[in-house]
């Protein structure tokens, strides 16, 4: 498996696919670059080169018990950036991943990077602040995470099963295949890395790196995201970077990428193509 060893001597895996342009794919939590199949295979075969990695502690990826915050996060990107001396680069992340592309952006600049896309992301902030009164309150987090440290298999049938996709919706039909593959993919990582992430995509303040981007972004959001509520999210995110643009969907639910593969696939050419 190709993998590079970090600084601090983790292993990241990552895929790297096709010749041309780079697009650089971060997943979300608690799952691996192979949420990122339906994007993939669609820029590969329109003449890109695709690449995508597993955060450290999910996937493939070492299960190091430290290091799950965002400034390792944005360090192992760059990581993989330079070890394929990536050029160019459009780099497009989804919920955490957006985080995580937001804060690589404005820690490590911009000289490698073209452009880049935050899906459903978690920028600027999560939790409910003095500061950010439209947050989710910290109980919410709490919650996650006890459920993670004591029945994280059946957690991860609940989520992809209802909010996540939108499939508690009236009406939503939901897809047995979509729930199995995110269970697979969140079991495959490890519980101490996904505890730890909570705190990192949900108190991570990035009003500050978001202020500091200066190439074209494209905000996508469904304003049916039951996981990361649009109001205080894209629309925020959007106003921050100097060259923002956003674009919401009617009913979308936060994985869209998956469920509504075919309108974000075009909707991502067209941006990656202006």
């Amino acid at each position: 498996m190709p993998t590079i060893t970090t600084k601090d001597g983790v292993e990241i895996f990552y895929k790297d696919w096709g010749k041309g342009q780079p697009i650089v794919f971060s997943h979300g939590w608690p799952l691996s670059a192979d949420d990122w199949d339906a994007q993939m295979m669609f820029f590969l075969l329109q003449g890109y080169r695709v690449i995508a990695h597993d955060r450290r502690g999910h996937g493939r990826s070492s299960q190091v018990a430290d290091g799950h915050d965002m400034d390792h996060y944005a360090d192992d990107l760059a990581a993989v950036v330079q070890h394929l001396d990536l050029k160019d680069a459009v780099h497009v992340g989804h919920s955490t991943g957006g985080g995580e592309v937001a804060h690589y952006l404005a820690r490590h600049g911009e000289s490698r990077a073209a452009k880049a896309v935050l899906i459903s992301a978690v920028p600027p902030l999560m939790v409910k602040t003095a500061a950010n009164p439209g947050g989710l309150p910290k109980e919410v987090f709490d919650g996650l995470q006890a459920q993670v440290a004591t029945n994280r298999a059946q957690f991860y049938r609940d989520l992809p099963s209802g909010p996540f996709y939108g499939f508690n919706r009236p009406g939503a039909k939901a897809l047995e295949g979509i729930i199995q593959n995110w269970w697979r993919q969140g079991m495959m990582g490890s519980a101490k890395a996904h505890y730890d992430g909570i705190v990192a995509f949900s108190q991570t303040d990035f009003t500050e790196d978001l202020k500091k981007i200066g190439v074209p972004v494209l905000v996508m959001h469904g304003d049916d995201d039951q996981i990361v509520p649009y109001a205080d999210s894209g629309p925020l995110s959007a106003k921050l970077v100097r060259n923002g643009t956003l674009k919401t969907y009617k009913g979308f639910p936060h994985g869209m990428p998956t469920t509504e593969a075919a309108t974000i696939n075009a909707d991502l050419l067209a941006f990656i193509r202006a």
